[in-house]
C-alpha cells in the first residue's frame, strides 16, 4: 500500500495521544497499534511516512476515526476487513494442506495461547496478521503428527480457530464464522476432551445470536449442559457455570425470563466456588457473571433494566478482567442508561468501552445505534459526540 503524506499526520498522532489520550505513552501507543516503538517515534517527528494499515492500528488504538488523523480526510479501509479474505483462504483447505514448514510442537502451543490473549484483550488487528498462517502451519501438523500427538494439535486448532472467529463475528463476517465454528465442531472429537466440547458449545452460541434463533440456541446450550461432566473439579467447574451463564443471556434474548434468571443463578452458584479467571479461553467467576446479569438484564428489557443500573452503581468490572468483557460491560451498560433517558452517562459509557477495547467497541453494533441516537438526541451538544458517532459510524 502507498504510504501517506506524513508531518502533519504526524503532529496530529502525537496530539491525539498526548492531549486527547494524556495517560498513553508512545511505547503504549506502539503495542496497541502492534507497530515498533521506533515506527511510532519517526512517524510523530514526520521523519516517516505511513501506510493506509499502520494508520488504521494506530487510529484504532487512539480511538479515533483514522480519517481524523489524515490530511486529505479521505476514507480508510479498515485493516481487518482487509485481511478476511486471507483468513477464509486460510481454512479452505484444513483438511489437504499443502507442504511447508511445521515448528515444534511447543513452539505452536505458544503461538496459540499468544493468539488466544490477543482475542481476550480485543487485539483483532494482531490477529489477523498472525493467525492465517498459523492456522495454516497447525493444519498441516495436524495432518503430519503421529496418532499419540493428535489429541493436543486438535486442542491447538480449536483455540486458533476460536481466535480466528472472535474476529469474524465481531467485523460480521457471519458465514466465514460459522465455518469456523464448525471447524471446531470438527476437531474437538479428536481431541477427546468433553470440557473442550462444552467450551465450543459456548462458542457456537454465537451462530444462535447471529441468526436470532434464540430458542434454538437455548436449547443447544441446555443439551451441552447435560453433556458436560459433572463439576468435580476448578477447572470443570468454571466450563459448566461459563455454558449457564451463557444459556442466561440467550434465554434473555428469547424472552424466557424465568429460564434466564435460573440458568445465571445456576452460574452464580458455580462461580462463587472458582477464582475469576481464564478456563479454556472463557473468562468465568464472580466478575463474569455480575457483567452478564448486566447484559442479562438488558437483554429483557422493560423492567428488568434498572438492576443492570443498580449494579453500576454499586460495582465496576476490575482492570484484571479481559478487555473485551470489560468493554462488553460498559457498552451494555450505556444501552441501559439510554433508555433511562441518561444520554450523558450513556456517552460516558461509551467512551470508557473505547479506551478499554477500541477495537471492540468501534464494530459493536449497538455502538453504532446508540451513538447515532445519543447524536440526533443532542444536535447541538459537543463536537465530541459527533466525533464518537463518526468513528464507530454510527447508524
Amino acid at each position: 500500500m502507498p504510504a501517506l503524506p506524513h508531518g502533519s499526520l504526524g503532529r496530529r498522532i502525537a496530539y491525539y495521544r498526548s492531549v486527547v489520550r494524556p495517560k498513553m505513552t508512545q511505547k503504549q501507543l506502539a503495542e496497541a497499534a502492534c507497530v515498533s516503538l521506533g515506527t511510532v517515534r519517526k512517524i510523530e517527528r514526520g521523519e516517516r511516512g505511513v501506510t493506509d494499515a499502520t494508520l488504521v492500528a494506530i487510529a484504532d488504538a487512539l480511538g479515533v476515526d483514522p480519517g481524523r488523523l489524515r490530511t486529505d480526510r479521505g476514507p480508510v479501509h479498515s485493516t481487518v476487513q482487509e485481511a478476511l479474505p486471507a483468513l477464509s483462504a486460510a481454512i479452505a483447505a484444513y483438511d489437504v494442506p499443502d507442504d511447508g514448514p511445521v515448528r515444534a510442537v511447543p513452539v505452536l502451543r505458544a503461538a496459540v495461547a499468544e493468539a488466544v490473549r490477543w482475542r481476550l484483550a480485543a487485539q483483532y488487528t494482531r490477529i489477523v496478521r498472525k493467525v492465517p498462517d498459523l492456522l495454516v502451519e497447525m493444519a498441516r501438523a495436524y495432518h503430519q503428527a503421529a496418532p499419540c500427538d493428535r489429541p493436543e494439535m486438535a486442542e491447538l486448532l480449536v483455540s486458533g480457530y476460536r481466535s480466528a472467529d472472535a474476529v469474524a463475528y465481531k467485523f460480521g463476517a457471519r458465514d466465514l464464522s460459522a465455518r469456523l465454528v464448525e471447524l471446531m465442531r470438527w476437531a474437538v472429537p479428536e481431541a477427546g476432551d468433553p470440557l473442550l466440547a462444552s467450551s465450543v458449545a459456548y462458542v457456537r452460541t454465537e451462530t444462535f445470536f447471529a441468526a436470532r434463533a434464540y430458542p434454538a440456541g437455548l436449547r443447544a446450550l441446555e443439551l451441552a449442559l447435560d453433556a458436560s461432566p459433572a463439576p468435580n473439579t476448578q477447572v470443570g467447574t468454571a466450563v459448566r457455570g461459563a455454558l449457564h451463564m451463557r444459556a442466561a443471556v440467550i434465554a434473555g434474548r428469547a424472552r424466557d425470563a424465568a429460564a434466564a434468571w435460573a440458568h445465571l443463578a445456576d452460574a452464580r452458584a458455580l462461580a462463587d466456588l472458582v477464582p475469576e479467571g481464564v478456563y479454556y479461553g472463557t473468562a468465568f467467576g464472580p466478575d463474569s457473571v455480575r457483567i452478564h446479569e448486566v447484559s442479562l438484564a438488558v437483554g429483557l428489557g422493560d423492567e428488568h433494566v434498572g438492576r443492570a443500573l443498580d449494579i453500576a452503581r454499586e460495582w465496576a468490572p476490575p482492570e484484571d478482567l479481559p478487555a473485551e468483557r470489560r468493554s462488553g460491560f460498559y457498552i451494555e451498560l450505556a444501552r441501559a442508561q439510554l433508555w433511562s433517558g441518561r444520554a450523558d452517562h450513556a456517552f460516558e459509557s461509551l467512551k470508557t468501552a473505547r479506551r478499554i477495547a477500541p477495537q471492540h467497541t468501534r464494530e459493536h453494533p449497538w455502538v453504532r445505534e446508540d451513538a447515532g441516537t445519543l447524536r440526533r438526541l443532542k444536535r447541538a451538544d459537543s463536537e465530541s459526540l459527533t466525533n464518537f458517532a463518526e468513528w464507530c459510524a454510527a447508524t
